[in-house]
């Protein structure tokens, strides 16, 4: 069993050697060629790096000679600008030489020329008549010596800007309207110092070739119809002194500056004015009275001197003593009477300053909000409460000084009168100790 077993496995193996000998041949065969394959690309492969090689080569060349190329043209610009340089330096010096003091001359007509500009700019005259910006503006901005053709042609310009300065021409020009709208109105220009029209003196925008009247002009500010050649106000800063005439508030405006403050003080000096009016035409009556009186002792009327008469007639009776000092009760009660009012003045007078002070600090306080909520870059923020500031002091001083004055002058006359009582409650008295003495 064993036997036949084993001939069994020798007869396999004999059998399969042959299919396994023609597998391997088949890849062997299949090797070579891959490896026949493979050669051929690597092969393509070098030549290829070779001929890429070959032309690297050939551009590193090229760009190497490109520099070359280029670095001798940087020498040869470099040589060139510094001959150059020396050169342009060298004619500095020649035509620094050669002009001589007309450098100097330049800088004078330009500097003349900007002046001219900024005078032409703010004229009244208008292109139309023959001033034009262009030759003036050819030498301000040419950076070389002006040639003869453009400073005839400034020359000209001034010339005929001078001509007409002297003329009082009629022109039309365009006028903007409170509404805002547009018109061709006829107006006046006063050679180069003012353009009038039906309102007065115009405010001329060249650079809208528009004109716009003031908000305000002077008393007696002349118009295109009324216009005289004789005698009549200009304006010799085109504009200048109108434009800050209109914008100079008006007494009401500066009253309505100084705040419920200013109002305060002006309704103090309304009631101090009313009491110093009242109690001067009181004491003017009754000095009046007093003199009437003194003309005529015998006729008693009701006045301050009639009433100490009458109480002298009445205790003429009494001691001396005792009519002295009834006289003299009468008189202090007339004083009273005199010197009524003038307390009140004297208050109003101390309290008007006192409330410009207050107005003061409370505008500079406000003024001081402003600066630290704004900054102080700009004037026109702080001006409201600067202006209240200063307007309350002003109304205070102002309201202060007529009571002051007429306070003066009612106490002068009410001692005067106080004077003329005591010297004849004097007299009396003296009369009185004569009469008992004979």
């Amino acid at each position: 069993m064993r036997i036949s077993s084993l001939l069994v496995a020798c007869f396999m193996f004999v059998i399969a050697l042959p299919i396994h000998a023609g597998a391997l041949s088949q890849l062997d065969n299949k090797a070579k060629a891959n490896q026949i394959e493979q050669q051929k690309q690597d092969k393509l492969r070098t030549q290829n790096i070779k001929q890429t090689r070959v032309e690297l080569e050939q551009q590193l060349s090229v760009l190497k000679h490109s520099i070359q190329e280029i670095e001798k043209e940087t020498e040869r610009l470099s040589t060139t600008f510094s001959r150059n340089e020396k050169a342009l330096v060298d004619l500095e010096k020649q035509l620094q030489i050669e002009t001589g003091s007309l450098g100097e001359v330049f800088g004078v007509v330009r500097q003349g020329a900007a002046t001219t500009q900024s005078t032409v700019m703010t004229s009244f005259i208008q292109p139309s008549e023959g001033v034009s910006i262009e030759p003036i503006k050819a030498v301000i901005n040419t950076d070389a010596l002006p040639s003869i053709t453009v400073l005839s042609q400034y020359i000209n310009t001034m010339a005929a800007y001078i001509e007409q300065s002297k003329r009082i021409a009629p022109v039309n020009a365009q006028a903007l309207q409170g509404d805002g709208t547009v018109v061709e109105e006829s107006m006046l220009r006063i050679g180069d110092m003012g353009l009038l029209s039906d309102e007065g003196y115009m405010k001329w925008d060249r650079s809208n070739a528009q004109a716009e009247s003031y908000l305000r002009y002077p008393e007696g500010s002349p118009t295109a119809a009324n216009f005289t050649v004789n005698s009549m106000l200009i304006d010799v800063t085109r504009g200048a002194l109108l434009a800050q005439y209109a914008e100079q508030p008006t007494l009401t405006q500066r009253i309505e500056q100084a705040g419920i403050v200013g109002q305060i003080i002006l309704g103090l000096l309304g009631i101090g004015l009313i009491i110093a009016i009242y109690r001067g035409v009181v004491l003017l009556r009754l000095q009046l009275q007093i003199t009437k009186q003194l003309q005529h002792p015998d006729k008693l009327s009701d006045n301050p001197l009639g009433r100490i008469l009458s109480v002298y007639d009445k205790e003429k009776s009494q001691t001396v003593e005792s009519l002295e000092l009834r006289l003299l009760e009468t008189i202090m009660d007339e004083q009273q009477g005199l010197e009524k009012g003038l307390s009140m003045l004297k208050l109003l007078a101390a309290l008007a300053p006192m409330l410009g002070l207050l107005g003061t600090v409370t505008g500079m306080i406000e003024t001081f909000q402003v600066i630290t909520q704004f900054g102080n870059g700009d004037p026109k923020v702080m001006a409201g409460g600067i202006s209240m500031a200063l307007t309350t002091t002003v109304l205070g001083l102002v309201a202060a000084m007529p009571l002051l004055l007429a306070h003066n002058l009612l106490s002068s006359r009410a001692d005067s009168i106080n004077a003329v009582l005591e010297k004849q409650g004097v007299s009396l008295v003296a009369a009185k100790a004569e009469l008992n003495n004979a």
